[in-house]
């Protein structure tokens, strides 16, 4: 069994309340979840208004497969949503 995990922190310009950060939030998990069946959260900056950190995870039997689909994700959030990528990892790991 192979885990693939992806870990992005990115900025959200332009925002002026936390309630417009969770919205935004909300809607990149949602599709996320949605489109490319992954499991994810967000996972850490939760009380910062500009910066977030999300989570994402999917079990297959190919490293490949896995580490695929994560990057259709990440490239679906870099094209859908308005915010700025600050950092990006994809790891696997077997088990």
């Amino acid at each position: 069994m192979i885990v693939s995990m992806i870990q992005i922190i990115f900025e959200i310009p332009d925002i002026t309340n936390i309630k417009e950060k969770r919205r935004i939030i909300k809607s990149v998990l949602a599709k996320m979840k949605q489109r490319f069946h992954l499991s994810a959260a967000e996972i850490d900056l939760q009380d910062s208004l500009s910066f977030s950190q999300i989570g994402g995870a999917i079990v297959s039997n190919s490293r490949t497969f896995g580490e695929s689909v994560l990057q259709k994700a990440f490239d679906m959030i870099e094209r859908e949503t308005n915010v700025r990528i600050q950092d990006m990892k994809i790891h696997s790991e077997e088990f």
